[in-house]
Order: structure tokens, then sequence, then C-alpha cells
């Protein structure tokens, strides 16, 4: 069984939505962080401060054809090339994973085929 990792970088104000349809796609578990971040063009507000925006980045181990459908569903039902960015990296080894949990995997994959 070959595994992704999906990396989701959005706007805090998604990250519900943004698990949800993940859950919806397949996903089980997510780790979630939170960061802030400035992009290229920087924007001075009020009294010559810049903004930076609160950003939640999702951390998905998948298998890989469950990692492609939710990656998809994310980018099409939030518009992820205003806000935000989802990465895909093979992973080449994993431990921590339970027999219970490959299990779901791969019942998951049966149940989608």
């Amino acid at each position: 069984m070959e595994f992704s990792m999906l990396l989701v970088i959005i706007d805090e104000e998604l990250e519900t939505e943004a698990i949800d349809i993940a859950k919806e796609s397949g996903a089980g578990g997510v780790t979630i962080t939170k960061a802030s971040g400035i992009g290229l063009n920087e924007q001075t507000t009020f009294f010559g401060l810049t903004y930076e925006r609160s950003e939640s980045v999702l951390l998905f181990i998948l298998e890989k054809n469950i990692s492609k459908k939710v990656m998809k569903a994310l980018d099409e039902r939030l518009n992820l090339e205003e806000k935000g960015i989802i990465i895909s990296m093979p992973i080449e080894s994993i431990a921590g994973i339970t027999q219970n949990q490959l299990e779901n995997f791969e019942k998951k994959l049966k149940e989608d085929s």
C-alpha cells in the first residue's frame, strides 16, 4: 500500500469546511497547526503595520488514491487559487500506523472501487 502526505495551507476561517470536505472524500484523522503568512506583495495597513493573515496548516496521511480524491475535492470546493494551497508528497516509509488503521484504509479503497 502506498501513502501520501497532503499538506493543506488555507485561510483559518476555512479550516472546519476543509476538514469536512476531506472527511467526506475519505480522509480520517488530521493534524492541525496554526500559522501566519505574508504574501510576496506585502500589504501595509493602518499605522504602517504589515498585515499577516491567519492560516491553518492541515496535515493528512492518506493512501495514495484517497489522497488524490481529497486533493481534488478540496481544490474544487474551496477555490484554492485564491484561498490556499495543497502539496502532495509521497511517503517512502511510515511508522506508527496500527493494523486497524491499515485495515480501515483497505476497506475504504474496496468500497470506492
